[in-house]
């Protein structure tokens, strides 16, 4: 009766996974899907602890496992409720790498408990170890650059030095599997410090614009360490958790990359984001950027036909998202159409702006992602930049000697004009000039991002 309902269990955990990673597809359902999902993760755990046997007894030290679950609760909410929208990227990395972590050490438990298990056995053991370690140091490293306290390291060199330490871990696991019993414990220390050492070194060199695909890629590397540890424990829910993780971070890491004009093997290897060093050329060279007032840009905006809002991290930082949603309104009442358009990879990890504006209840009909936006430009009058800099910077398309050369944009310039909300003229999250600040039909509308659009909606009331 016990395995009945724990294979139940498992079963009606992993179909609440599958049916809430479908419902996290769209923002009107996303919150609940996350729910759904939580829902059969306890399931999953609590009929681990009650109905889970091993040659007749049950599971054991449950007071432990409570405790544990109890203490990660309380610390997981905490960190939860306490994260600023902004900050979410590093948690995001921070709790992915904590899944990696563990993903690794449930190996090295597995390699104690049977070192002599079979080649297919420990094959599964040591790919869990080497990919949740390097889950683990990677993330630390991406949290780390997120959070502005790590620096990228822009050397080609380390794009050799990744790609023999990626063929070393490899030999090594070879030689742990078909070997182990020969070499004993030493054989996985040497594995966990290899793979611990690239999960380093290939996160350091990648820049900050292209931080959003490695956030995405470590999130495969978990779900992929994870599904292992499906494998060593016959763990259907596990399995499938790991699966459905490592699968939709896989896919999520492609698309990306396609948006991002670069290819994974550059994301493996770690020479990701091109370059380190190179900078945009100076195109714009001693011009000086030209202003609006906020009458100015009210009375634009008011008498446009049709106005896009192109979001970034400046939106984020200064917590703008529902003053610009009550933008989107004022100008609907005066008969302007407005969209959102949306760079795949604004903000500091996949979805952040969605997320943003999700929370501000804008409509999701409303966000028009970069492939569908570009077309409209031309026939749109203004368009808004709220905080966003890379990812509207001219330089991807005509500056070959540009870190983001060949990534594709939002094309603003094509539009009618565009105003450019800003505290100042300093430089986007990849340290480069933008060429968008100094172009004929562009003006810049300093100020805080949150105080200049609440000013611009008095402006439109006034009208």
């Amino acid at each position: 009766m016990s395995k009945f309902l724990l294979e139940l269990s498992y079963l009606i955990g992993s179909i609440t996974f599958i049916v809430g990673l479908k419902m996290l597809s769209s923002p009107d359902s996303a919150r609940k899907g996350n729910l759904v999902a939580a829902a059969g993760m306890l399931i999953a755990i609590v009929a681990t602890i009650f109905f889970h046997e091993k040659d007749g007894q049950p599971i054991g030290n449950i007071p432990w496992i409570l405790a544990a679950i109890a203490i990660g609760t309380v610390i997981g909410w905490f960190m939860a409720m306490k994260v600023k929208m902004t900050a979410m990227p590093q948690m995001v990395s921070f709790f992915n790498g904590m899944g990696g972590a563990c993903a690794a050490i449930i190996s090295i438990v597995e390699f104690n408990a049977h070192p002599e298990g079979s080649a297919g056995y420990l094959l599964t053991v040591f790919l869990g170890l080497a990919i949740g370690s390097v889950s683990f140091s990677g993330s630390m490293i991406a949290f780390g650059k997120l959070d502005e306290k790590i620096k990228d390291i822009g050397a080609s060199y380390l794009t050799y030095l990744n790609l023999a330490l990626l063929a070393l871990i490899f030999i090594v696991l070879g030689v742990a599997v078909f070997s182990a019993a020969t070499f004993g414990h030493s054989v996985v220390w040497i594995l966990l410090a290899l793979s611990l050492l690239y999960g380093v070194l290939f996160v350091m060199p990648i820049g900050g614009a292209d931080m959003p695909v490695v956030i995405s890629l470590l999130n495969s590397f978990t779900g992929m360490a994870a599904a292992f540890g499906g494998f060593l424990y016959n763990n259907q829910v596990m399995l499938t958790g790991g699966i459905l993780v490592g699968s939709a971070g896989t896919i999520l890491t492609i698309l990306m990359c396609k948006a991002m004009n670069r290819s994974l093997l550059n994301v493996i290897v770690g020479s990701f984001g091109g370059g380190g060093g190179a900078s945009a050329k100076g195109a714009a060279g001693d011009q000086v950027a030209k202003e609006i007032s906020l009458t100015d840009a009210a009375i634009t905006c008011a008498y446009a036909g049709k106005v896009a809002i192109v979001p970034g991290y400046g939106l984020a930082v200064a917590q703008a998202q529902h003053i610009c949603h009550e933008l989107e309104k004022k100008l609907e009442e005066k008969g302007v159409e407005v969209y959102y358009a949306i760079h795949p990879v604004a903000g500091r990890m996949p979805g952040h702006m969605n997320v943003l504006l999700a929370e501000a209840d804008v409509p999701y009909p409303k966000l028009v992602e970069m492939e569908d936006a570009n077309p409209q430009m031309t026939s749109t009058d203004v368009v808004i930049v709220v905080g966003a800099n890379d990812v509207v910077n001219p330089a991807a398309e005509n500056d070959p000697g540009s870190p983001i050369y060949g990534m594709p944009v939002l094309k603003v310039w094509d539009a009618k004009s565009t105003i450019v909300l800003k505290r100042s003229m300093r430089a986007g999250y990849a340290g480069i000039e933008n060429e968008l600040f100094f172009l004929p039909k562009t003006k810049m509308l300093f100020g805080d991002a949150k105080d200049t659009l609440q000013k611009l909606v008095g402006e439109l009331k006034d009208l």
